[in-house]
């Protein structure tokens, strides 16, 4: 009866791992049989590189997409990367019980609260605040990279946190009794010895970040148009799609999926390195 039900779970699980499979599959053949041929017709040199974007005359070049979502996603990183593992330390090896039972909760209802409210919240508190405080429009790159870097500190938090608290203890009593101080321990033994999960925690943040639509399109001035600052506005890849796609049609919209495409590409290169490296720190 035992061997039956291990049959009958290997057999399970092996359906669940292909339907994730044939899915992820279906996407990958929907979006390349779509967009690959716009990206041919219209040339990869003036899709990928060209800087200006006029489909009302055929004339389509991502550029400054590709450049403002680089823009919006380096500075979310920039500012989530620091605040997310110091509180994920700050969690797991200084927080007191009772102030963790409260801290903990709402960095998880953080992590549910919608892509919408996070943007009105950027709208009417971090725009008008760059407003006054640098006499500018508000609405750009900064504004953009100021909420999505909030926007992902409960993954990083959470993540950072489970992967340290998984280390051994004996790493960090070893360190001290070698007289090392509490945080020269922390830093240079306990994060070392969970880098893996830390840099698990930093591309679900980067994917989270890069792939972020509704708060940025509220937020990011989506002027397609390369930008020159970080107070210049500016559209992301994802903010180009979700604005056009409802009226476009024909090599619009073909070119539209295509920018989904070049998205699409730029999370697997993202992955497939955080794969070497990671590959390369275990060797």
């Amino acid at each position: 009866m035992n061997k039956i039900s291990e049959v009958l779970m290997k057999i399970v699980f092996l359906l669940c791992a292909c339907i994730s499979i044939a899915a992820v599959a279906l996407i990958c053949i929907f979006m390349f049989a779509n967009g690959i041929p716009a990206i041919r017709e219209i040339g990869p040199i003036n899709f990928l590189f060209g800087t200006v974007w006029k489909p009302q005359q055929e004339i389509f070049g991502i550029g400054p997409m590709i450049i403002g979502s680089i823009y919006v996603t380096a500075g979310a990183m920039i500012i989530g990367v620091p605040i997310g593992l110091l509180s994920a330390v700050f969690l797991s090896r200084y927080c007191p019980k009772k102030l963790y039972t409260l801290i903990k909760p709402m960095v998880n209802l953080m992590a549910g609260i919608p892509s919408i409210i996070y943007g009105f919240f950027g709208l009417v508190v971090i725009v008008p605040w760059i407003q006054n405080t640098f006499d500018v429009a508000g609405k750009g790159i900064l504004a953009a990279s100021i909420l999505l870097g909030m926007m992902i500190l409960p993954t990083i938090i959470n993540t950072a946190e489970a992967s340290i608290n998984a280390v051994p203890e004996n790493y960090y009593e070893g360190a001290l009794a070698l007289g090392a101080t509490k945080e020269r321990s922390i830093f240079k033994t306990v994060i070392p010895a969970a880098k893996s999960g830390v840099m698990s925690g930093v591309i679900l943040g980067l994917g989270r970040a890069i792939g972020e639509t509704m708060a940025v399109v509220m937020i990011c001035g989506n002027q397609a148009i390369m930008p020159t600052s970080i107070f210049s506005g500016a559209r992301t890849l994802t903010s180009n799609v979700v604005l056009e796609m409802a009226y476009a049609s024909g090599l619009h919209r073909e070119a539209l999926i295509a920018t989904a495409v070049v998205l699409f590409v730029f999370i697997l290169i993202i992955n497939l390195c955080f794969s070497v490296l990671n590959r390369r720190s275990q060797a």
